[in-house]
C-alpha cells in the first residue's frame, strides 16, 4: 500500500491546539481542534492525539508523511526542541520533535508559531518568493520574516523580535528589562491596559468599535496603537524591505479597520518625508485572511515533501514550494 502525500500542521496555543492537513501545494484538507493540555507530557499527547483524530479523518496514518509544529516558545529548530513556553507549563528543553516521531513514526519538523504563520501567510495570500513580513499582534509583539521563500531567522533566531525595539524612552517598562519597547505600546496587552472597557469581543475590537462611533477617547487610543504598529512596519521595510507587511495576530482579527488605522498613521509619517513617501509604506500593508490557519499551514510546509519518484509513492510539491532550507526534521 503507497503513502499518502499530506502533511500535518499543528498549531500549539495557551487553550487550544489547531490541526490542519494540507496538500504539497498548501490547501487545507480537513482541521480539527482540542483543547490544550500543559506541562511537557500534556503537550506530546494531545499533539499526537491531534494527529491521530485527523489522520483517521483523510484515510489513516499511512496519508501523512510528516508533521510541523508551530509552538508558542523559544525553539531549537534544527534539533526540534522547545523550551520556555509559560503559558503550557513548558519551562525546560523538551525534544518534542523526537517524541512524536516516537509515537508517530513520521518526520517531525518544529518552529516557533510567528515564524510558522509567517510561511502560512506567505503561502495563502499567494505571494511565491516575495519578501513578507509577518507582524504578530497579539498578548505580545513580533514578526516572522519569509525572505526569498525561506524563513529567516537570524544568526541567533532573534530576527523579528521587533517588539523589544524601545520606541518610547519614557514608555512603561517591558518584561524585558528596557522602557518603551514597541509591546508594550501596541500589542493586545497593551490595548487591553489603555482600553479596559470591553464588554464581549475583546479590547480591541471594542476599542475599534468605539472609535468608529466617535468617542474621543477611543480615537485617542486607537490612533495612538496605529501609530506605534506603524512604526512597527517602517522599522520591517526599511531593515529587510519586504514587498508586503502583514498584520496577524488576535488583535488582526478586527479586519480592515486596523489595516485601515495602520495605513493612515503611515500616510501621515509621510507626510513630511518625500523619502518615506516613494517607499509607499501604506501600500505594503495587508491582513491575514480570516479564517485561514496560517499558522497550521506553515507549520505543515516545515516538512520538506517527499521527492518525486521517491519508493513510498509520495507526490512531490509543486508550484512554490515555501518550505525551503527550514533546518532538521527527526529522525
Amino acid at each position: 500500500m503507497s503513502r499518502g502525500h499530506l502533511r500535518v500542521g499543528l498549531d500549539i496555543g495557551g487553550s487550544k491546539i489547531l490541526a490542519a492537513a494540507v496538500d504539497p501545494r498548501g490547501r487545507v484538507v480537513e482541521t480539527l481542534r482540542l483543547p490544550t493540555r500543559t506541562g511537557p507530557e500534556g503537550v506530546v499527547d494531545v499533539a499526537a492525539e491531534a494527529v491521530e483524530a485527523l489522520a483517521e479523518r483523510v484515510g489513516g496514518r499511512r496519508a501523512v508523511t510528516g508533521i510541523g509544529v508551530g509552538f508558542p516558545g523559544l525553539v531549537d529548530a534544527e534539533h526540534g526542541d522547545v523550551m520556555h513556553a509559560v503559558n503550557l507549563d513548558v519551562t525546560t528543553r523538551v525534544p518534542l520533535a523526537g517524541l512524536l516521531h516516537e509515537r508517530l513514526g513520521v518526520r517531525v519538523a518544529v518552529e516557533n508559531d510567528v515564524n510558522a504563520a509567517a510561511l502560512g501567510t506567505a503561502t495563502a495570500l499567494g505571494l511565491g518568493r516575495a519578501g513578507v513580513g509577518y507582524l504578530s499582534i497579539g498578548t505580545g509583539l513580533g514578526a516572522g520574516l519569509v525572505i526569498d521563500g525561506n524563513l529567516h531567522r537570524g544568526s541567533r533566531a532573534a530576527a523579528g523580535e521587533i517588539g523589544h525595539i524601545p520606541v518610547d524612552p519614557s514608555g512603561p517598562p517591558c518584561n524585558c528589562g528596557q522602557r518603551g519597547c514597541l509591546e508594550v505600546l501596541a500589542s493586545g496587552t497593551a490595548i487591553a491596559s489603555r482600553w479596559p472597557h470591553a464588554e464581549g469581543g475583546g479590547p480591541a475590537a471594542h476599542l475599534f468599535a468605539a472609535a468608529a462611533a466617535g468617542d474621543p477617547a477611543a480615537v485617542a487610543v486607537r490612533d495612538g496603537v496605529a501609530g506605534h504598529l506603524a512604526e512597527a512596519v517602517r522599522i520591517l521595510v526599511l531593515t529587510v524591505d519586504v514587498d508586503a507587511v502583514v498584520l496577524g495576530g488576535g488583535v488582526a482579527e478586527v479586519g480592515e479597520p486596523l489595516v485601515d488605522a495602520v495605513r493612515d498613521a503611515l500616510r501621515r509619517q509621510a507626510e513630511t518625508s518625500a523619502f518615506l513617501r516613494q517607499l509607499d509604506l501604506a501600500g505594503r500593508v495587508r491582513i491575514t485572511p480570516a479564517g485561514i490557519p496560517v499558522a497550521a499551514i506553515g507549520a505543515a510546509l516545515l516538512v520538506p515533501a517527499w521527492p518525486a519518484g521517491s519508493v513510498d509513492g509520495v507526490a512531490s510539491g509543486t508550484g512554490d514550494d515555501l518550505s525551503g532550507d527550514l533546518g532538521r526534521v527527526a529522525p
